[in-house]
C-alpha cells in the first residue's frame, strides 16, 4: 500500500502547517540558487549545497545528496533547473528509505508483543514527556490500554507532568516518590501492566545532560530490569530530539546512540521552525527510523513519520 491510503487530509493539513516554515525557508533559497540559470551547473550544485547545509540537513548528508546529483547530471549530459525540485525530491526520498516504513498501519501494536514496552529517553526540555502523553493518547485512541511509567524520580516536575497527561488522557501512571530508584519504578509498571493484560507500556526517564555517563549506566540497568519482566523489552527505545536546535540535536543523537541501543527516533518542535531540514540529516546519518515528528501543542499533532509525505510537503508544488 502507498502512503497515502493511510494518510487522512486532516494529517495532510497539520503536516503542511507544521513545516511551513521550513518548505518557505528551502524554497526561497533554492530560488535563489538557481536565479538566472537554466541548467544545474556547477554554481548551482555548490549553491544547493548552502541551501542544504544552511537549512539544517548536515555536511556529510549534504555531500551524500550532492554527489548523487552530480551523478544524474554525468549520466544525462544535460539537466536543467527546473527539474531540480523533482530530483531532489527523488534523491532525498531514496535517502530515507531504509529509514522508515510508509505501509504500516499508524499506531499499531504487535499482536505477537503484548504489553509493547517504549522506553523515552532524551534531554530535559526537548519534549520527551509531552510526547509520552501525545503517545498515550494516540494509543487508547486506537483502543489500546496503555500504562505509563514515571521512571524519570529526580524532578518533581516531571513526575507532575505525566501524572497530569496521565488524568487528561485517562490512563494510570505508575509512580514512587521522589529518589526512587528509576529501574524499580520500571519494573512495577511492567509489572502491573502484565498482571493487568495492558497492550501498551511507556516509561519516561530522567532527561539531565547526555554526557553523563552515571545517566547512560543508569538507562541501562532500566533496560535490564525491565527484561526481567518480559525477556525482549522494552520494544523501542525511543530518543526525543528538539529539531528546533538543528544541529544540537546531531549531537544529542550521537552522544545517546553511542551509549544506549537507541531503535527510534522521535523530532519534536518542527513547526515554528526553519530547521527541519534536521529530519533528513539524522535519518540518513544514524540510519535510525525517525519514527514520530511533532508539529504543534494538540494531541492530534503527533504524527508517524512518513518518508514520502514529509518530502513531498517540503519539495511539493
Amino acid at each position: 500500500m502507498a502512503w497515502f491510503n493511510f494518510f487522512s487530509k486532516e494529517k495532510k493539513e497539520t503536516l503542511d502547517k507544521g513545516l511551513s516554515k521550513t518548505k518557505e525557508g528551502v524554497f526561497t533559497k533554492l530560488a535563489r540558487a538557481v536565479a538566472g540559470k537554466d541548467r544545474v551547473d556547477d554554481e548551482v550544485l555548490d549553491n544547493l549545497e548552502e541551501v542544504l547545509i544552511t537549512s539544517d540537513v548536515g555536511v556529510d548528508t549534504t555531500l551524500r545528496i550532492i554527489e548523487r546529483i552530480e551523478d544524474r547530471v554525468s549520466r544525462d549530459k544535460y539537466l536543467g533547473t527546473k527539474e531540480l525540485n523533482r530530483i531532489l525530491r527523488e534523491e532525498i526520498t531514496a535517502l530515507l528509505t531504509e529509514t522508515g516504513d510508509d505501509d504500516e498501519d499508524d499506531f499499531a501494536v504487535p499482536a505477537n508483543k503484548r504489553p509493547y514496552v517504549i522506553m523515552v529517553v532524551g534531554v530535559n526540555g526537548v519534549g520527551k514527556t509531552t510526547t509520552i502523553g501525545k503517545l498515550a493518547y494516540q494509543y487508547k485512541k486506537k483502543g489500546y490500554s496503555v500504562y505509563l511509567g514515571a521512571a524519570d524520580t529526580f524532578r518533581a516536575a516531571a513526575v507532575e507532568q505525566l501524572v497530569a497527561w496521565g488524568d487528561r488522557v485517562g490512563v494510570p501512571v505508575v509512580k514512587q516518590k521522589m529518589g526512587s530508584d528509576p529501574a524499580s519504578v520500571a519494573y512495577d509498571t511492567l509489572s502491573s501492566a502484565k498482571a493487568n493484560n495492558a497492550d501498551v507500556v511507556i516509561i519516561d526517564t530522567a532527561g539531565r545532560l547526555h554526557n553523563k555517563i552515571g545517566l547512560m549506566n543508569e538507562l541501562t540497568k532500566i533496560k535490564n530490569v525491565m527484561s526481567k519482566v518480559l525477556p525482549d523489552a522494552p520494544h523501542e527505545v525511543l530518543l526525543v530530539l528538539d529539531g528546533s536546535t538543528g544541529q544540537n540535536a546531531f549531537e544529542q543523537a550521537k552522544q545517546f546512540t553511542a551509549a544506549t541501543e537507541v531503535n527510534e527516533l522521535a523530532i519534536t518542535k518542527l513547526d515554528g521552525t526553519a530547521k527541519g531540514g534536521v529530519v533528513i540529516g539524522i535519518s540518513d546519518q544514524f540510519k535510525i527510523p525517525v519514527k514520530y515528528i511533532g508539529l504543534g501543542e494538540g494531541m492530534e499533532d503527533l504524527q508517524v513519520f512518513r518518508r514520502a509525505a514529509f518530502v513531498d510537503t517540503l519539495f511539493g508544488d
